[in-house]
């Protein structure tokens, strides 16, 4: 398995599309924390984006692109001395597919997010910066403008399926995004991330990803990865913040977690899927790391599932 695609994968990414915001004149709305990430992209015009927290304002232009990875409320601008309105009442009035503020059509924006498990902030959220800007005429914007341009195709000619085709061209989108930063800046990732920006560790984080369940020792990886022993244990350490081995005893226990949320296999079966040869050996591991046992676990989220089904019901 790829790590990223791995990831994405266990914390259930999710894609959602807003309407488009066209604005004009002098205008400013603010937005709300959101739950989980955020994206926009300037298809036409000027504005400023100002995240709580940040001392400046991003300046973007048409062809730029970012993502707020935190739960930070922002506000989206044509100047910074406008007083803003709430985001809510602009798009609960949008019509077609499309909310207004201010005069005029001099600006127009492509939104939406991405929803995750429960997981999502620890295994990747964490590791990112607050807000990740991809300005238009790079070359990391170049590759962002087919996923852009098909999502704005979808909403406006809206054909069968659009909005299904329209959420996961997005998460076509994120995932370039994700890329694209780690090729470009990589001191601003930190984790199993920023491991990947590294050839030897990325390999190592491949390894381990593709099996988790074989026994791996350091020397094993570092000979799959054409590096000696130490070499390899010094990169992952710096580049990951921890050795192979404690990763992958993180991420085996990830691995079971997800087991044990969605399905009903027996802990021995899971055992052995991740990578422990008994019951036992894996409970050992998973109290160590998550400070109960697999069943306390297990039952603590059907309780939690209950309960929330309960309230939806009512």
């Amino acid at each position: 398995m790829d790590p990223l695609e791995d990831v994405l994968t266990l914390i259930e990414t999710r894609s959602y599309l807003s309407a488009r915001l066209v604005a004009g004149g002098r205008w400013a709305v603010r937005f709300e924390a959101p739950d989980g990430v955020k994206f926009n992209t300037v298809r036409r015009g000027t504005c400023l984006l100002s995240v709580a927290g940040l001392d400046e304002p991003i300046s973007l232009v048409a062809g730029d692109c970012y993502l707020l990875t935190r739960p930070l409320e922002f506000t989206l601008a044509s100047d910074v001395d406008m007083r803003p309105v709430a985001a809510g009442p602009v798009f609960a009035s949008a019509a077609n597919g499309v909310a207004r503020t201010g005069v005029g059509d001099d600006v127009l924006l492509t939104g939406g997010g991405f929803s995750f498990g429960d997981r999502a902030r620890a295994l990747l959220l964490d590791t990112l910066p607050p807000v990740i800007h991809v300005p238009a005429g790079s070359d990391e914007a170049d590759t962002l403008q087919w996923a852009l341009s098909q999502i704005d195709q979808e909403l406006r000619h809206r054909p069968m399926a659009s909005t299904l085709v329209a959420e996961h061209l997005a998460l076509v989108m994120l995932i370039h995004v994700l890329r694209l930063h780690l090729a470009r800046n990589p001191p601003a990732v930190s984790g199993w991330l920023a491991g990947l920006a590294d050839p030897v560790v990325a390999r190592a984080l491949t390894l381990m990803h593709g099996s988790p369940e074989r026994p791996w020792t350091v020397a094993e990886l570092a000979s799959e990865s054409a590096v000696s022993r130490s070499t390899l244990a010094a990169r992952f350490k710096a580049e990951v913040g921890q050795g192979p081995l404690d990763y992958l005893t993180g991420w085996r226990i990830e691995l079971a977690s997800a087991r044990l949320r969605e399905g009903t296999e027996t802990l021995a079966t899971i055992a052995r899927r991740v990578g422990y040869g008994s019951e036992s050996a894996l409970s050992t591991a998973f109290k160590r790391v998550t400070g109960m046992s697999p069943r306390t676990y297990r039952d603590r989220h059907e309780r939690g599932w209950r309960a929330g089904s309960e309230e939806a019901a009512r």
